[in-house]
């Protein structure tokens, strides 16, 4: 494989490209960058908690650091992001301290960035916002969560196509309780609700039809928050307004959307043997193991605990025979981001993979199910695209082609681990695009094939 574009400490050339030599197994022991999820919502717990906020393990990709930059153009002081072995430390302004911005709240690529700030600035009486972001960022709903905050909870958001697109201006006003109901599982509209109910006149419920992560739940507990989460599989979530926020220390585990490329890469991979330190292993986001243990991965997981109120685990994975796999939409919210790559998986599976209920995926960065499809059927992949899902029959053999991400990080590392396993050589196009939540992928990458042989 060609030397990439892309390091840990400087970010690749735009539209970059990655050349993939197949036939290097991967070996060795791969630390992930922490998870993006608890990342972003340790950033701004910390920014409305009273007191001082240390991060440790925090991911300094793309996403988080828009997310650092709009709070720091709010006033709070966050030190710089990806210094090497340094904590980054986040001085909170309490839950009424955030203060009116002179331009736009730049939200990057970052949908989290976008929704959650949606919630947290709704309730901030007397100021004024406006979110924007790229131009993919742009296109994305951001409906779900204007839509409930406005009728549900009096919140005023106004932007294009009636407040559901980027950019979207948000009047700070005192906001009302009540009980919400969401029409899909998103751990995103389910936050922003909850943010807005910090500042709210009453008690904020929110009920979901299945349940999505629940980071912020654990984490707004841990800062001290007045949270209960009840019914069936924990799809009921209350935050009682009141509480003072408090400044704590916060462990940010591995990512297991980041572990996911890895764990997939090593058991489709021949000769391939993987260990993964520290991954975290919340039940909200440990679809992609139960997938892999139905498809009879050789996986183990060793020295559970818990850090900060999250379980993690060290993973250990090696290459194997698969069986296929199906997903439907009861699963979904719990591996969602890991879809690109279970569709690779699956082109090397024994028998007929089908995956459903996951129309989420064609509003993420890209329509991923349009964008893997295209991108595997130029390796010479079959692969059925339906109006919900993915059906794979396998064992396939690919070809080595030009790739291209469509700039959609998830989409440039699971072509990756697609072309490791082609007959020739590939190249991905864009391959810059991992830096939103993987700055060291390609790094790595190297690494892991190099110590293979």
């Amino acid at each position: 494989m060609s030397r990439p574009a892309a390091a840990t400490d400087s970010p690749p050339a735009e539209n970059s490209s990655i050349a993939i030599e197949p036939g290097h197994r991967l070996r060795g022991e791969v630390v992930v960058p922490g998870d993006k999820s608890i990342s972003h919502r340790s950033l701004l717990f910390g920014a409305i908690a009273e007191g001082t906020t240390t991060i440790h393990g925090m991911l300094a990709a793309a996403d988080p650091c828009s997310t650092a930059a709009c709070l720091q153009a709010m006033g709070v002081t966050i030190s710089p992001l990806g210094a090497r072995d340094q904590p980054v430390v986040v001085e909170g302004v309490g839950l009424d301290g955030l203060q009116e911005p002179g331009d736009v709240l730049n939200c990057g690529n970052s949908g989290t960035t976008m929704r959650l700030l949606l919630g947290l600035l709704a309730g901030c009486k007397g100021r004024y916002f406006v979110l924007t972001g790229d131009a993919s960022l742009r296109q994305r709903p951001m409906g779900r969560v204007s839509r409930p905050l406005c009728q549900a909870m009096g919140a005023r958001i106004h932007g294009r196509a009636n407040g559901t697109l980027a950019p979207l201006g948000v009047s700070g006003c005192q906001l009302q309780g009540g009980v919400i109901g969401t029409s899909v599982p998103s751990a995103q509209v389910k936050s922003a609700l909850l943010l807005a109910g910090l500042t709210a006149s009453s008690s904020v419920s929110v009920i979901e039809p299945n349940r999505s992560r629940d980071h912020s739940e654990r984490m707004l507990q841990a800062f001290g928050a007045d949270v209960q989460v009840s019914g069936d599989y924990g799809r009921h979530v209350q935050l009682k307004p009141g509480r003072i926020l408090r400044g704590r220390t916060v462990h940010v585990p591995g990512d297991i959307s980041s572990a996911a490329f890895w764990l997939v890469g090593a058991a489709v991979t021949p000769g391939s043997r993987l260990r993964l330190p520290h991954v975290g292993l919340n039940p909200t986001r440990t679809g992609l193991l139960e997938v892999l243990r139905t498809m009879g991965a050789r996986l183990q997981v060793e020295n559970r605990k818990h850090v900060t109120g999250e379980p993690v685990a060290n993973l250990l994975v090696e290459h194997g025979p698969l069986g296929p796999f199906s997903i439907g939409p009861d699963l979904v919210p719990r591996l969602v981001d890991e879809i690109p790559v279970l569709a690779v998986a699956a082109l090397f599976a024994e028998g007929t993979s089908r995956i459903h209920g996951a129309r989420e995926l064609r509003v993420k960065e890209t329509d991923r199910l349009a964008v893997m499809t295209r991108q595997l059927r130029t390796m010479g992949a079959v692969v059925e695209e339906t109006a919900d899902g993915l059906v794979i029959e396998g064992p396939q053999t690919l070809r080595g082609a030009q790739l291209d991400s469509e700039t959609d990080h998830r989409v440039a590392m699971s072509l990756a681990l697609a072309a490791l396993n082609a007959h020739g050589p590939s190249h991905i196009h864009g391959a810059d695009a991992a830096g939103v939540s993987y700055p060291g992928f390609w790094q790595q990458l190297r690494q892991l094939q190099a110590a293979g042989g």
